[in-house]
């Protein structure tokens, strides 16, 4: 949930890392650092707050420097102190970055008072700089001492280390949270993300669990989790210095929704290209593990999880499969019974969610080996650990509250249903047809839902004020409820809840009153006057409504009643289309709150802790 950036290079890389940090900001932002090796010295600045508060302290102390590692803190390990900002030094002579978490920190921590070492902070982090500040102080090289020390580590983490006693060299090392090594002519780097690295170089190498790497000027090298060489691949990211930019929108979450008829676009474009749902698409052995599943389990975490649940409706209707969608953290804390038939797909946006990739790593030491990763991120770890994968194509996403990764993994799941569907003899070649038409005229129903935001500012402006909002849908758009309800708390602070409408006199009824908003995902569909009914009951309390329905849908505003029309029903895949109005919602009511949009409070993007 922190970032890292690391450079050594024969020119100022001050500037590198000031840049790469602000480019990892939205991963997590209490505090951020920098530290260098000035000839003889360790040279540190850090600052709670943002990134430009640290950058105005290094310019006006004049840091300089070849070589150097820098961090953004989401605070786990104590508050949001100085104190406890990153990088941490040992003895003045080593300075370390850590994301991750480590279990058995306080063991390590008693270990290392009684060897004479004091601690500055109340984070783990500082336990792994000592830890291998003892190491090298016993004689070992820093490269050594780092596997060595890590070898001790219990939990997860990213780390990179310099040394003034080697001065030509950063050490990296990773564990359950993602790490890459950045090459550039002269230069090397290391982080967290390549966004942080893009400006210098788009070749990278991604460290695999237990990896360590060596990484000087002119050359970098990598060790595995025995200390044995290897040769790992380079890849050339498609990450994009455009796609990091605002352009003409005020924020990052503004840009990612208007953004979404190009994301689908380019997800479905391979199936578009083949004119089928072709099993291919997920891989060259899909054919031989999907045919012949007996069911499907879903694991992911908050937004990724919503997705789950909306696509359970669509695997057991259209595929005619039990499906069962599952939290990721409490499921790999169960005892699960494991049918090794059953499809374990995992959805993450960043592939390197912590609690999905340890779900996926607990459902196969279970016998699960038919398994699914849906993701936005090439070559991370959860699509690497899975035999087959479906990559969203929505690009880059910096906002904190997701939205173009929320519709096209809708889309690839919407895919996969089809798919597996198809396979076991359930889908006709007209339902086939249908799908497909509706997938390729699906970009410009969700266009024509971004159209309607000069409504929805309106409606905005209402609910600013509001300290609570209540969100209601049925069936398939009940997942949508819930992502609306998520993205307005996320972004605005309003406290939002979601329930299927029909729920609605089983308890939340008791909250509606006039100082109640209650959303409604009311499409046309088979629900549409089931809905209705659950409309009046808030209506008879007082309840104000603001409804999200469908132009053909034939009822209209009233009084204490708002509507909104979307574009005609677009069938099967209308959640992807009412996914869109809550989004902006949620935007434009934290707009006229005045909250921070692309960084809420308390929130990073990319939950690589526990």
């Amino acid at each position: 949930m922190c970032g890292i950036v690391g450079a050594i290079a024969d020119r100022d890389v001050v500037p590198v890392l000031i840049e790469g940090l602000k480019r990892l900001e939205y991963r997590g932002y209490d505090s951020a650092g920098i530290a260098v090796l000035d000839g003889d010295d360790v040279r540190r600045v850090r600052r709670t707050g943002r990134v430009a508060e640290m950058e105005a302290a290094a310019q006006a102390q004049g840091f300089q420097a070849r070589i150097g590692i820098g961090h953004t803190r989401w605070a786990t390990h104590g508050g949001v102190t100085e104190a406890n900002a990153h990088p941490h030094i040992s003895y003045g002579e080593l300075a370390l970055v850590h994301n991750g978490i480590i279990e058995n920190h306080d063991e390590q921590r008693a270990r290392l008072q009684q060897l004479g070492y004091a601690f500055e902070s109340q984070t783990d982090t500082e336990v792994i700089a000592h830890l291998i500040h003892h190491y090298q102080a016993q004689g070992m090289d820093l490269l050594v001492a780092v596997q060595t020390a890590v070898r001790e580590l219990t939990g997860a983490y990213a780390i990179a280390v310099v040394s003034k006693r080697e001065p030509g060299r950063v050490i990296a090392a990773r564990m359950g949270c993602p790490l890459l090594v950045g090459l550039g002519e002269g230069e090397n780097f290391v982080a967290s993300d390549v966004s942080a690295i893009v400006q210098a170089t788009r070749r990278v190498i991604f460290l695999e669990e237990g990896d360590t790497a060596e990484v000087g000027r002119d050359g970098v090298r990598v060790f595995d989790a025995l200390g044995a060489q290897v040769e790992r691949e380079v890849h050339l990211s498609d990450v994009s210095l455009s796609s990091l930019e605002l352009g003409p929108y005020r924020h990052f979450m503004q840009k990612e929704i208007h953004e979404q008829p190009r994301a689908i676009a380019d997800t479905i474009e391979a199936v578009m290209d083949n004119s089928a749902f072709a099993p291919a698409l997920f891989g060259a052995a899909a054919e031989a593990l999907l045919r012949d599943i007996e069911g499907v389990q879903i694991l992911a975490c908050g937004t990724s999880y919503y997705a789950g649940l909306t696509a359970r409706y669509w695997i057991e209707a259209i595929a005619g499969l039990p499906c069962t969608v599952e939290i990721a953290s409490e499921y790999r804390y169960r005892k699960a019974v494991a049918n090794p038939r059953h499809l374990v797909v995992t959805i993450s946006q960043s592939g390197e969610t912590l609690d999905t990739m340890e779900a996926l790593k607990y459902a196969k030491s279970l016998g699960h080996e038919r398994t699914l990763s849906i993701c936005n991120v090439p070559e991370s770890a959860i699509p690497r650990a899975s035999r087959l994968v479906y990559y969203t194509r929505a690009g880059a996403e910096i906002g904190v509250a997701s939205t173009k990764a929320f519709t096209t993994q809708l889309v690839a799941l919407f895919t996969l249903a089809a798919t597996v569907a198809k396979l076991q003899g359930r889908l006709t070649p007209g339902q086939e047809s249908e799908y497909l038409d509706a997938l390729r005229h699906l970009p410009g129903s969700v266009q024509h839902a971004l159209n309607l935001e000069p409504q929805i500012v309106a409606w905005a402006e209402r609910f600013a004020p509001k300290q609570h909002a209540l969100f209601l849908g049925r069936g398939v758009h009940y997942p949508i409820a819930l992502e609306g309800a998520l993205k307005l708390k996320e972004i605005s602070y309003i406290h939002a809840e979601a329930y299927p409408a029909g729920e609605l006199k089983h308890g939340p009824l008791a909250l509606v009153d006039a100082a109640m908003p209650v959303v409604v995902i009311a499409p046309n569909d088979s629900l549409l006057e089931k809905v209705k009914s659950n409309m009046q009951e808030v209506r008879a309390r007082g309840g104000e409504l603001f409804v999200f329905t469908d132009e053909d849908s034939q009822f209209g505003p009233s009084e204490g009643v708002h509507v909104i029309r979307a574009p005609r029903h677009v069938g099967v895949l209308s959640p992807v289309v009412h996914a869109i109005p809550v989004q902006l919602l949620a935007y434009h009511a934290a707009l006229a709150r005045g909250t921070d949009v692309d960084k809420p409070r308390n929130l990073a993007k990319s939950v690589t802790v526990e």
